[in-house]
């Protein structure tokens, strides 16, 4: 021990040590005792968020859709993003397959390239509201909400498109304030059940074909992403249509097969 130094006793061995020491792990200890608690609860709060964000079947207010409860064989064909440049490929391939198809269109899209718009509209086809900028429509304001819905839902009424709008967040991504606005305007959420070409680098359209023939039950709704990327999603719609076709289903709009 060090002469003029105080010393406390510890347990463990009956060594002693600083009383600075011994004061700075009492205060530790009391601190773990406190901070894991606490911890534990961030972390469950923060995935049950992160869950709540892409729960494609649940909402905090409002009316969600996934997939209809239906013994019918009728599915939707959802086209996601855009319009881009590859829009009049997109309809040429939907007129070949003679199949309806809801395209989900963000509105600087629509104001970038209001003849594709218009295209869309003129072909018989389904509109939805994609937001104006596609962001995540998490942690932003009632204001942003309507914004971005209300400016979209105004590029969609220039197409000539004078139909049902449904909405469909980006990403699939939504908490309060989202699903509250759609609440209030009566507006529904569109998820889907099949994805067969999210988030996976490489996929081929023999891949999208498969997973989609695979996946697919009375009611439900497909989502592909025809505007961008490689092209494969494009490419297996034929395919798509004619396995489905052949099995007995029949490709509906979102708002028809909400009716089913």
């Amino acid at each position: 021990m060090v002469a003029g130094q105080e010393f406390c006793a510890v347990a463990e061995g009956g060594r002693h040590l600083p009383t600075a020491v011994c004061y700075t792990a009492r205060v530790l200890r009391k601190w773990m005792k406190i901070g894991v608690p606490v911890l534990v609860i961030v972390v469950l709060i923060a995935t049950g968020l992160y869950y709540l964000m892409n729960a494609r079947t649940f909402q905090l207010a409002g009316h969600v859709v996934h997939r209809v409860d239906t013994d019918a064989k009728v599915v939707a064909l959802t086209l996601d993003d855009g319009p881009t440049d590859r829009t009049p490929e997109v309809l040429r391939v939907l007129a070949e397959a003679q199949v309806p198809a809801t395209f989900y269109l963000n509105g600087a899209d629509l104001a970038d390239r209001p003849e594709h718009g218009r295209s869309i509209a003129e072909a018989g086809h389904e509109i939805g509201n994609h937001t104006y900028s596609h962001r995540r429509m998490v942690f932003v304001t009632p204001g942003t909400v309507a914004d971005e819905i209300e400016t979209t839902d105004a590029e969609i009424g220039k197409t000539g498109y004078t139909g049902p709008i449904t909405f469909r967040p980006p990403y699939g991504k939504k908490l309060w304030t989202l699903p509250r606005y759609l609440a209030d305007h009566e507006r529904v959420t569109a998820m889907w059940d099949v994805e067969p070409d999210s988030g996976k680098p490489g996929v081929t359209a023999d891949d999208i074909v498969a997973e989609t023939v695979d996946r697919v039950r009375p009611g439900s709704i497909v989502l592909l992403h025809v505007m961008h990327g490689s092209g494969a999603s494009l490419e297996a719609i034929p395919r798509i249509v004619a396995e489905l076709r052949s099995a007995g289903y029949e490709f509906v709009t979102m708002s028809d097969l909400m009716t089913r």
